[in-house]
């Protein structure tokens, strides 16, 4: 009769263990960070000819960076995820995980990977990194986010950092087109994120966080969309004219930014859910599209 309930003991210990594991996991925000490290890869396929070791290194480092500050974000934010049914669930408003034990994860991997960055990849690098890891925790989270409906506007500029890391990773420094990777991300993340505040307008009304649609309505919402996405198409094609990239390159960008504003379009004229949902969709879509555009541009 001891063997069975010994064993199950062990089985349930075992599940707790590997459900904390999942809960840290969880804090570093992974399915966020594919995003932001496939612009890394990007930026150091575009600058040059890196060796598996580099890149390994670099992304291993983006992610600690980008992971300690999800872990701060789930520190800061944990007033707000308890109070909205979506985010309810999350390590720390449920309790799984301490709010201390979060902070101090999330502190522990910054210093990581500014260390790690610094050793096997370079400085600038590493600094690069940290800036983004700040603009992310003090910048957007702990100043802007509750502050403004600007938030995500001057906050985003920390999503942007990961092309200028995987640059200067490679190149050692950075130059004309690190930046144009940089802005592209910049004037891209509004639209995107302004897409998914709207589906989610009445949860952040009850926690009084001041997202656009809450502060100025889901009207002017839908019209900054539209202006951000005739903007970033613009962004787009300042790289090519710079001689930055090629037809293949010219050709892409066209074509996704042409869907972009055709969708940022629809969304003024249907103002429902399903078509902020799909502009939301594709904008994810097509910020990887364009980067895998860049590579397969400069190595055809």
């Amino acid at each position: 009769m001891g063997q069975p309930a010994q064993a199950t003991s062990v089985h349930a210990v075992a599940t707790r263990r590997l459900g904390l594991v999942g809960d840290y996991v969880a804090l570093t925000k992974p399915k966020v960070q594919s995003l932001l490290l496939l612009t890394t890869v990007a930026a150091m396929e575009i600058a040059g000819d890196p060796s598996l070791g580099l890149i390994i290194a670099t992304v291993v480092g983006g992610y600690l960076s980008a992971g300690g500050a999800g872990a701060f974000n789930h520190w800061y934010d944990r007033d707000l995820d308890a109070a909205m049914a979506r985010t309810a669930d999350r390590p720390v408003p449920s309790g799984r995980v301490s709010p201390r034990a979060a902070l101090t994860f999330g502190l522990v991997l910054a210093l990581l990977a500014v260390v790690w960055l610094t050793v096997l990849v370079n400085p600038l690098a590493a600094a690069l990194s940290f800036s983004g890891f700040l603009g992310y925790t003090l910048v957007y989270t702990v100043w802007l986010k509750r502050r403004t409906a600007q938030n995500i506007v001057i906050g985003g500029a920390a999503g942007a950092v990961p092309p200028l890391v995987g640059w200067a990773a490679v190149t050692g420094g950075l130059d004309g087109t690190a930046l144009y990777l940089f802005a592209i991300v910049f004037f891209w993340t509004p639209p995107h994120f302004w897409a998914l505040s709207l589906l989610m307008k009445d949860e952040y009304a009850a926690v009084k966080v001041p997202m656009l649609p809450v502060v100025r309505g889901e009207r002017e919402t839908r019209r900054q969309i539209l202006l951000y996405s005739i903007l970033l198409y613009a962004v787009s094609q300042l790289i090519f004219c710079g001689d930055g990239f090629g037809v293949f390159y010219l050709v892409s960008s066209l074509l996704l930014g042409a869907a972009f504003i055709g969708l940022s379009v629809r969304l003024m004229r249907r103002a429902d859910r399903r078509s902020a949902l799909t502009l939301y969709l594709f904008s994810l879509a097509y910020l990887a599209l364009l980067f895998v555009a860049m590579v397969v541009d400069v190595r055809l």
